[in-house]
């Protein structure tokens, strides 16, 4: 008990993670002599081929910023960066992967194709073994989720999708969108993915666990799956839309408290699932004291009694509440065989896999180069606000206009690099420190700036390239309508004209002109195409 309550000080005063019982997270006794399942290494779009490049991108005391040496190694010259922390954990625990793939009809795989592109982000936490393992499987078996709902999302001629904009497709009295299978696809193969890593466990050397972030492009759409405190958002000027909802042990509070009161059998004999305006100790026995239990909102009172000593399962607030006083996240992959500190209660009964998916109309929208998703591990966010960093990817991107084509396809790699600049800040008096003189992140960095339009390009070339015919037979079947009846012809433009108002309407203004507002800096000169130390 005494090691729990200090742990729990030390999140509390210090600001850092419970303490492992050795460093990265790795028991004495917990595997070791199992083999390796993946070898540690940086995400392959990176290409650090050797040990000695892994090895200087962990420097905890320079932090180079690492960016890939080829920016074409990731679809539409999408932007990434990444840092190590700051002596947290011996290696990088965070990891990303980028794939193109393409589920395909048939038996064969040889009938209608349709492509899907994704991202994703893995931030692990007591070692690095899980987070590895799933950036090398989970698009795997995503495939395989996309594979078993093709037949409903194409239709056997191929070309456009069944129903591409959500409509919905027949099963008797049910009503299944297209939407929904994919989010289906998603939520499935975070699940089966969790399970994977519980069998592997058991076979090979895999530790830790680790938060996932996955922006799933495909039918036109985004689709942003996130389990876990990693958060993406999309910025379009200066305007920001959320795309995730950062689960934590505070933001999860009701359904945590939740499981530990309708299975008190979790908690065994250390915990309670009550929550006290403060800690109860001995003195207060038979004395009232304001509580709130897992079905309220509010506080009321409460008598305390011997079991009201135990320890909350949810300790502190904010950023530093730890679910059995132990771990900072509630959702991901992994953690199957972690206990609570000094404790042989498990922790796993009250974490999950399960993500929440949010859509994003890729295609119904008016964009511009300058309209980007941004995927971060919550290193970039513990100090970086979401509207700030919609204004550094903007003033980054000014920097690089399109007509200097020489440069221009570095720009979404320069816009990540500042935004991992901005969180890791400059070493100053040995503590880490930003721009404005505030404490920097000492977490690992990792960070996608993906160019929305360059989907959106692609997949309209892609239905033209797979559906040309039906747009050829339109055109002589109109012009005799527009010639018989040439006064509908400027009743059709004004109704038209809303729907588009509609869907850039988050936009306070075009954003040519939003654009043209910012008076942007000296150009800086272009960033290598190859990894850099800053």
């Amino acid at each position: 008990m005494f090691t729990r309550v200090k742990n729990a000080l030390y999140n509390v005063v210090g600001g850092l993670d419970a303490l492992p019982a050795v460093r990265d997270g790795e028991a004495p006794g917990d595997g070791d002599k199992l083999p390796l399942k993946f070898k540690y290494t940086r995400p392959s779009f990176l290409q650090l081929t050797t040990d000695d490049e892994v090895q200087v991108s962990a420097d905890h005391v320079i932090r180079p910023i690492i960016v890939p040496r080829d920016v074409s190694k990731i679809p539409w010259n999408a932007g990434y960066a990444e840092a190590i922390n700051a002596g947290k954990s011996l290696r990088n625990e965070d990891q990303a992967a980028v794939y193109r793939g393409a589920v395909r009809r048939g038996a064969h795989g040889d009938g209608a194709e349709l492509p899907w592109v994704y991202f994703a982000l893995f931030d692990g936490h007591a070692g690095s073994g899980v987070a590895v393992a799933a950036s090398n499987v989970l698009q795997r078996v995503l495939q395989d989720k996309l594979m078993s709902v093709m037949e409903l999302l194409v239709p056997d001629g191929g070309g456009v999708p069944a129903a591409p904009e959500g409509g919905f497709l027949p099963f008797g009295d049910r009503k299944i969108t297209a939407d929904s299978l994919v989010i289906g696809a998603l939520e499935t193969a975070f699940w089966d993915m969790d399970q994977q890593i519980a069998r592997d466990k058991k076979h090979y050397k895999m530790t830790g666990g680790c938060t996932v972030l996955v922006a799933l492009f495909i039918l036109g759409k985004l689709y942003l799956a996130n389990a876990g405190d990693s958060r993406a958002i999309i910025c379009r000027g200066e305007q920001v839309t959320p795309m995730s909802c950062d689960f934590t042990p505070e933001t999860e509070r009701s359904r945590i408290k939740h499981l530990g009161m309708q299975c008190p059998e979790l908690l065994g004999s250390e915990f309670t699932h009550l929550e006290f305006v403060r800690r109860p100790v001995r003195a207060d026995l038979g004395k009232r004291l304001l509580c709130r239990d897992a079905f309220m909102t509010g506080w009321a009172y409460r008598t305390v009694t011997p079991e009201d000593l135990r320890f909350p399962l949810i300790y502190g607030e904010g950023k530093r509440s730890r679910v059995l006083a132990t771990i900072g996240v509630t959702r991901g992959f992994g953690d199957h065989d972690l206990k609570a500190q000094s404790s042989n209660v498990d922790i796993k009964p009250f974490l999950t896999p399960e993500p929440e998916v949010r859509v994003f109309d890729v295609c119904s929208e008016e964009l511009t180069d300058g309209d980007v998703l941004v995927m971060g591990t919550d290193g970039l966010w513990d100090v970086l606000p979401n509207d700030k960093a919609a204004q550094i990817v903007l003033k980054s991107l000014d920097h690089f206009p399109a007509s200097d084509t020489q440069r221009h396809k570095f720009r979404y790699i320069s816009a990540a690099q500042d935004l991992v600049m901005h969180s890791r800040g400059k070493l100053k008096e040995r503590s880490w420190r930003t721009a404005d003189n505030r404490a920097a992140t000492i977490d690992d960095i990792s960070v996608f700036v993906i160019p929305l339009k360059g989907y959106q390009d692609e997949h309209r070339a892609w239905i033209a390239t797979t559906h040309p015919q039906p747009q050829a037979e339109q055109q002589p079947q109109q012009q005799p309508q527009s010639q018989q009846q040439p006064q509908q012809q400027p009743q059709q433009q004004p109704q038209q004209q809303p729907q588009l108002q509609i869907h850039s309407q988050p936009q306070s203004s075009p954003p040519p002109s939003s654009l043209s507002l910012s008076v942007p800096a000296p150009a800086p000169p272009a960033p290598p195409p190859s990894a850099a130390a800053s």
